[in-house]
């Protein structure tokens, strides 16, 4: 039976990055059960010290750190960290949560979306819990009601990603470039292969044999993985846009009983995690500045027919990536271990 009144050692892997400042605020917003915080990071931001709930915790190494006593390991360092020290934390005990995309695929690590499939963390052999791609994550809070209610069996998707998916250095690459650009002076692009400012780049991670990228796939393996259907087919794109926070997604699905896009509203807006905004008129629908920046929910608009298909159905999705796609999906799934006892 777990203790109400239990309090966790939690580890931030990571702490210094973006998406780890994310979670410390989303801890200390959601007040979570901490007795001890360890703030986490290379060798380059160890000595620093971070504020939480009014006390300076000084960032550790994580090289040197020893991880017997921690209850809780928030991973937020990349793929490459997290495969060297993620099972090093669980084989002390951690219950690790890892957001980078070093265990997703493994059949014996759960990936979990928590207003999704909550019940498959329970099952965690290694210790370890993979949090989605961001990407992932926002479609399907919005999708996984409607495949449960009418079954999807076709995803069409483009997403419009903001540069904070790509950290610190790609945040700082657009505003540098607009600068730039707004003063009539020559850039020099380093982080993305082309201009970033006022331009729409078609290629996000690595090209794969097959055409696509390594980033568009994660959609297609993911999907499938979390909603436990292999049946289903996803055909994505995946673009970087200029915009600092916030993904959007053009999701067409075909479902097997159709749906309108009444009863589709209905459904949605009592759904977990999901506000739906979508009024037929100027600004009825979200978008990244004006709904998702800095907010916790997934945004769903633009719910239409597909004139094309006749159990076709059209969405628009919305939802900050740093936050619910990343920082505060893994705290959920915290909570929800915390709640193991």
């Amino acid at each position: 039976m777990s203790n109400p009144d239990r309090r966790f050692h939690v580890a931030v892997v990571g702490a210094t990055g973006a998406v780890g400042e994310t979670m410390l605020a989303i801890l200390a917003e959601r007040n979570f059960p901490i007795a001890t915080l360890s703030l986490l990071a290379s060798s380059r931001s160890a000595g620093g010290e971070i504020e939480y709930q009014g006390e300076k915790i000084k960032v550790q190494d994580l090289s040197t750190f020893d991880p017997n006593g921690v209850d809780i390991a928030l991973f937020s360092a990349g793929g490459s960290v997290s495969k060297e020290f993620g099972p090093k934390f669980a084989a002390a005990g951690a219950v690790v949560i890892d957001n980078s995309s070093a265990f997703r695929y493994d059949d014996d690590v759960p990936l979990v979306v928590s207003e999704v499939n909550p019940e498959a963390l329970k099952n965690r052999p290694r210790g370890i819990i993979a949090n989605p791609n961001c990407s992932t994550m926002q479609m399907l809070v919005a999708l996984a009601p409607l495949h449960r209610q009418y079954g999807i069996e076709r995803i069409n998707v483009a997403t419009y990603q903001s540069v904070s998916g790509g950290g610190r250095s790609a945040l700082e690459e657009l505003g540098k470039q607009t600068g730039q650009l707004l003063s009539f002076q020559e850039i020099d692009p380093q982080r993305f292969p082309v201009q970033i400012a006022f331009n729409l780049i078609p290629h996000i991670d690595d090209f794969l044999e097959n055409g696509f990228t390594k980033e568009e796939m994660k959609l297609v393996w993911e999907t499938r993985k979390i909603l436990g259907d292999d049946s289903i087919l996803v055909n994505p794109t995946a673009v970087r846009v200029p915009v600092f926070y916030g993904h959007s997604e053009a999701v067409t699905i075909e479902t097997r009983d159709k749906v309108t896009p009444d009863a589709a509203r209905e459904l949605l807006a009592r759904s977990p995690g999901v506000e739906v905004v979508d009024k037929h008129e100027a600004g009825g629908y979200p978008t990244p500045v004006t709904h998702a920046s800095g907010t916790d929910a997934v945004y769903v608009g633009r719910i239409r027919e597909d004139l094309s298909h006749p159990r076709g159905l059209n969405l628009w999705i919305v939802s900050d990536n740093i936050r619910k796609g990343a920082a505060l999906n893994a705290v959920q799934l915290a909570e929800l271990v915390a709640a193991e006892g």
